[in-house]
């Protein structure tokens, strides 16, 4: 097998487990809110959140220690700290024990996921990367939906504490094979930590979303208002600080490259849309029709099976044609998937309700790939461990205010106990619980429509095809191509790279900043 098969493989692997983890816990938190002891509503949130803040408040450092220490290495100590997280949470005796484990799982998921697209980069041709990293996030996010399938199988044969164990064989697996086979390929910088902003945007992240949803839940007092107050500002804190440090996580500079931003921003906006789909879905087969976590699971396969066939598509398409028509195209079907769930009528058929999920399934997929394919062909070889972790930053951070809005909408619009009720499968008795649920699942919605219009807007500005900075490093094929113009009142100035450069992207200044490629002859 060729060593970039292999990578694409080993990677695939890692994306589809991390990402399996996500969904497999969400189609079983019914039966983990009625089996294990003292869980309550709050709690299962915390076991979806938990994980995913773990993930978000950790890869941007995970990328800079990439990119100072190599990313093979990161990315093999993920596996082994996931699979050891997956042991720990099936032997939970609480729901602050689940949640606890969660977050050691969580840590092993950023180190596998801040590094799986950037090794696949380092380790394909720009002419093949848009179908490889396709596969990858197909693989990934198709784990998040094929959990909500196989979570509900197990947790209805087997109990929910099997829903950690499939990870174990495959995790101890992929781990010996990972450290067999994987070399380092690019190119190692030793830099600084910023410790600064770790403590802002970790701490910063973590207050705004506790005082968000325990608000939300228990009633807005000084303390829930304060913690949001006080997490928003040390985010702003940490823009600040980022600006300021000759070594910070978040390289800003790459903002330049409009390619980059603008995939960054529409990846962004995209996984706020999404993120709450799972949830409001799962709750209400589980919660409002009462269904058990086999048959709901088994409802959502449409979802995945859209997604799972028009991703790779789309990624081998933007290969050709670039990524600009698709991810636009992918976030107008996903709002109008939205905006059809939201008016449908509350006693919906099933047949017409697979119309929206297969909606945003196919728009979902035709967006991810070309879009992450843009983000890192922007990118130079030199930072694109920081890329992969800030763009998969960005991501769960939008997945996580779109779990917190969607349980701040439900905990604003149905009382507590039978907010409780829903979350564990329970009748709440005179009133039927579709009545209870579908008032406030319309706003959510709504809320995911409006998300999806926004992130149309930097999508289609990203550029015209295959925009970006040139490709770093040595390479036979390199070759030098003349920017006439871009620096007219100077000598003309060549550009090493191997593709050219567009003057309506980046000019000559942004490119020595970005990466110290310019020269005169």
């Amino acid at each position: 097998m060729q060593y970039k098969y292999t990578v694409l493989t080993n990677t695939t692997i890692g994306a589809f487990m991390s990402q399996l983890d996500g969904n497999i816990v969400l189609i079983a938190l019914p039966t983990i809110v009625r089996q294990l002891p003292g869980t309550t509503a709050l709690d299962a949130l915390w076991v979806l959140m938990g994980y995913i803040l773990m993930t978000a408040v950790t890869l941007l450092t995970f990328g800079r220690l990439a990119d100072m220490y190599g990313k093979v290495r990161l990315y093999n100590a993920g596996f082994a700290i996931f699979t050891i997280g997956s042991g720990l949470c099936s032997l939970a005796q609480n729901g602050s024990m689940l949640v606890g484990f969660r977050l050691v799982q969580g840590v092993g998921a950023a180190l596998i996921w801040s590094n799986n697209v950037a090794i696949i980069t380092d380790a394909f041709p720009a002419t093949e990367r848009g179908q490889a990293i396709g596969i990858n996030l197909v693989a990934g996010v198709s784990g998040s939906v094929i959990g909500l399938i196989l979570g509900g199988i197990l947790t209805v044969s087997l109990g929910w504490q099997s829903i950690f164990w499939i990870n174990l064989p495959i995790g101890a697996f992929a781990t010996f094979w990972a450290h067999l086979k994987l070399r380092e390929l690019g190119t190692v910088k030793h830099e600084k930590i910023d410790p600064a902003g770790n403590a802002l945007f970790g701490g910063g992240l973590s207050l705004f979303l506790v005082g968000l949803t325990l608000g939300a839940l228990e009633g807005w007092t000084l303390i829930e208002v304060g913690a949001i107050i006080l997490g928003l500002a040390m985010l702003v804190g940490f823009g600040i600080v980022e600006l300021r440090i000759s070594s910070p996580m978040m390289d800003l500079k790459l903002f330049k490259v409009r390619p980059f931003t603008a995939g960054i921003v529409s990846n962004f906006l995209a996984s706020i849309a999404r993120g709450g789909t799972g949830l409001v879905l799962t709750f209400y087969f589980q919660g409002a029709l009462l269904y058990d976590a086999f048959t709901a699971g088994v409802l959502l396969i449409p979802f995945a099976v859209a997604f799972v066939t028009v991703g790779p598509l789309s990624g081998y398409l933007s290969d050709r044609y670039g990524a600009r028509g698709f991810t636009t195209a992918g976030m107008l079907v996903s709002a109008a998937a939205y905006f059809l769930f939201a008016v449908l009528p509350k006693d919906v058929a099933y047949g017409t309700l697979v119309i929206p999920m297969i909606l945003a399934g196919a728009g979902g997929g035709m967006f991810v790939a070309p879009n992450m394919s843009s983000i890192m062909n922007a990118t130079p070889v030199t930072r694109r461990g920081v890329a992969s972790g800030m763009s998969a930053t960005l991501v769960t951070t939008g997945v996580l205010l779109s779990l917190s809005i969607t349980f701040a909408i439900m905990a604003t619009s149905i009382r507590l106990n039978t907010l409780q009720a829903i979350f564990a499968g329970e009748n709440v008795g005179s009133t039927s619980n579709v009545d209870l649920f579908v008032g406030p699942m319309r706003i959510i919605w709504l809320v995911m429509a409006a998300v999806s219009l926004a992130s149309v807007i930097p999508s289609a500005l990203r550029g015209p095809k295959f925009a970006g900075v040139p490709e770093s490093g040595p390479s036979p094929s390199r070759r030098i191509y003349t920017c006439s113009g871009l620096n007219p009142t100077g000598p003309t100035t060549t550009i090493s790279g191997s593709t050219p450069p567009s003057p309506s992207i980046v000019t000559v200044s942004e490119l020595i900043d970005i990466e110290g490629e310019v020269r005169n002859p």
